[in-house]
């Protein structure tokens, strides 16, 4: 940032301090919230530098109106955006009241906003707890629902702050009693945008580490969602954390017959062939290995075509690029074809040719 700017700044940052006119305040705020979307990340390390943070924060409490709380989260949001900043906003005593403006009396925008910032300062493991701490998850989860007056890109916002904050075991707990569940599995149907439905799927991916949760999140009738993101108009990351799901998921035996009823074999399926990335051939081949501990559905999916596709995958040479590696391939393929050959010797038969 050049000197004569970063003086600039400096002089916007005493004016929001409090003790300048309030119409100066209101041109300090919106001037400082503007040059924050129209910088590149150094500058937004030189304008936390300048002592805009704890300015912002003094405005963020003053409770001044929608334009100040909408600026100012605005701006606190787009300074959180560089991994430098974060702990000095929190440090600063932003996250109590943006939090506080997730509430029904704050305006869309403002919730958005609000979202969005506690979403980039939970990458942080310390905030992420004190987000918790300051009662954001259960607010959260209420704007999942598709009933709520929040609208669309709120719910965008929340779902995307939740994936950070549910990577944390004890947020987790507190996400599933908010009732987030079946909020979650709404956001997977066909009609939300794709990015709600991704985030809502990871965020359920990370609450099926919890054993406990495995048979609810089924009861909710999330499967038959995740299984349609397996198709081949979702990304492959998409589709790596989906198989990923399903694995977690089938360690429940409730839930092996529920995620074959769904629909999830025949994708899986096509998913171990060379059209996919390592990962989420890996994947894949994992969620068919977890699902294969009912044999009913270890015929299932030796019928799908899977014995050829997995013998394949076995037998794989190295130099594939892939981060788990041929060798972590090579290992869940075997798994595969050992629970496959569990169900009936005609299977075991079918293993044995296929490897010629």
């Amino acid at each position: 940032m050049p000197p004569l700017v970063r003086r600039d700044v400096k002089n916007l940052v005493r004016k929001l301090g409090g003790s300048a006119r309030l119409i100066q305040q209101m041109y300090a705020l919106d001037t400082i919230t503007k040059l924050c979307w129209t910088v590149d990340g150094d500058c937004l390390i030189a304008i936390a530098a300048a002592g805009a943070i704890p300015a912002l924060v003094h405005q963020l409490r003053s409770g001044s109106g929608v334009e100040v709380q909408h600026n100012a989260a605005s701006a606190l949001g787009k300074l959180a955006e560089k991994a430098e900043n974060v702990a000095a906003i929190a440090a600063a005593g932003a996250i109590p009241p943006l939090v506080q403006l997730l509430g029904d009396g704050s305006a869309a925008g403002v919730r958005e906003l609000a979202a969005s910032a506690l979403g980039k300062l939970a990458a942080n493991a310390d905030n992420s707890v004190a987000i918790a701490s300051a009662g954001a998850l259960p607010v959260l989860v209420q704007l999942l629902g598709l009933g709520s007056t929040a609208g669309v890109q709120v719910q965008r916002r929340a779902v995307a702050a939740l994936v950070s904050l549910a990577q944390n075991a004890d947020n987790q707990v507190i996400i599933v009693a908010a009732g987030a569940i079946p909020h979650l599995a709404q956001l997977m149907d066909a009609g939300s945008p794709a990015g709600v439905q991704d985030a809502a799927v990871l965020v359920l991916s990370f609450l099926a580490h919890i054993t406990d949760n495995q048979v609810p999140i089924a009861a909710a009738g999330a499967i038959p969602h995740v299984v349609q993101l397996l198709g081949a108009g979702s990304a492959a990351h998409v589709q790596r954390i989906v198989a990923g799901a399903l694995l977690l998921l089938a360690q429940s035996a409730d839930n092996q017959g529920t995620i074959a009823a769904g629909g999830a074999i025949p994708p899986l399926v096509l998913l171990l062939g060379p059209g996919s990335t390592v990962d989420v051939q890996y994947s894949a081949a994992a969620a068919l290995m977890g699902i294969a501990q009912n044999l009913s559905n270890a015929v299932a999916i030796a019928a799908a075509g899977a014995i050829p596709p997995v013998v394949q995958l076995q037998l794989k040479q190295p130099g594939s690029t892939g981060s788990v590696g041929d060798k972590y391939l090579q290992k869940v393929a075997a798994s595969v074809l050992h629970a496959l050959g569990n169900a009936n010797a005609d299977i075991r038969a079918a293993i044995d040719v296929a490897r010629g």
